[in-house]
């Protein structure tokens, strides 16, 4: 299986999923420090993955990451939910990232900023930065991120999966021309056998990728699961200069509250 675990969970976060569609902004669930909605009576909750960034070094970007999920009604229609948010490293390996609501696709409802993560690898630190609170505040955490001098995610073959529970089938898609940079696909089939998730008949889970070596990040991710519909990651605006180096400072009139936790005394 892909891992996509690294900065800030690989960028990981719970969203409440109601049975209509949003009339409001719902919080980006491509990672962050906020908390999840609260589900008082029924509910549930789904986990939106999106494109992880990899403190490799000298490999310097600016992109946009392009989300879209569309999620099915239940007479067959879709609603979509989208936002875009900008991402860079640095030669050093530092990553920046923002958070953005997701919102109805074409609708009335502006998306908004809400955090800025700056994480730095040889520091072994990430600093979460909430653009919608008062008073501003930045909170520093502990990153168990190290810099890296290249990254390539895992992939196993094709095969059973464990307990008799269904059947993974693992695909190369070729080489594609992605914003300039060569890419390579690969396409992960999982299928869940009947009774294994209280389903009442198997279902296939599938997940494409196109892994661009050179830069060590996805620029295309596609997740399609019956569950909660069709989420698509997109790269665009690739570019290869190093970053502006205020991307990876504080903002002004941030201050930053230590959450790490201090050494224990020592014996």
């Amino acid at each position: 299986m892909k891992v996509l675990s690294g900065f800030l969970l690989a960028a990981f976060m719970a969203v409440a999923i109601s049975a209509e569609p949003p009339q409001a902004p719902t919080q980006d669930t491509q990672g962050g420090q906020a908390a999840a909605p609260a589900i008082p009576d029924g509910g549930v909750t789904q986990v939106l993955q999106s494109i992880y960034v990899s403190p490799m070094q000298n490999a310097p970007f600016t992109a946009i990451v392009h989300t879209e999920w569309i999620r099915p009604l239940s007479d067959g229609g879709t609603f979509t939910l989208v936002n875009q948010r900008r991402i860079a490293r640095d030669s050093q390996g530092r990553i920046y990232e923002e958070r953005w609501y997701l919102v109805p696709k074409d609708g009335k409802v502006q998306s908004k900023n809400y955090l800025i993560q700056i994480a730095d690898p040889m520091e072994r630190t990430l600093y979460n930065c909430f653009l919608l609170r008062t008073p501003h505040q930045c909170t520093l955490q502990k990153s168990a991120e190290r810099p890296m001098a290249a990254y390539r995610p895992t992939s196993g073959p094709s095969g059973a999966l464990p307990n008799g529970d269904g059947f993974r089938t693992h695909e190369d898609l070729g080489i594609q021309d992605i914003e300039g940079i060569e890419t390579e696909g690969t396409r992960d089939t999982t299928t869940i056998n009947q009774g294994v998730n209280g389903n009442d008949r198997p279902y296939s889970i599938t997940r494409e990728f196109w892994f661009a070596s050179s830069l060590g990040i996805d620029l295309r991710s596609t997740l399609t699961n019956p569950s909660f519909g069709k989420q698509v990651f997109t790269i665009t605006d690739l570019s290869s200069s190093v970053p502006d180096p205020a991307l990876f400072q504080i903002p002004d009139g941030f201050t930053v509250v230590d959450q790490r936790k201090p050494a224990p005394p020592a014996e």
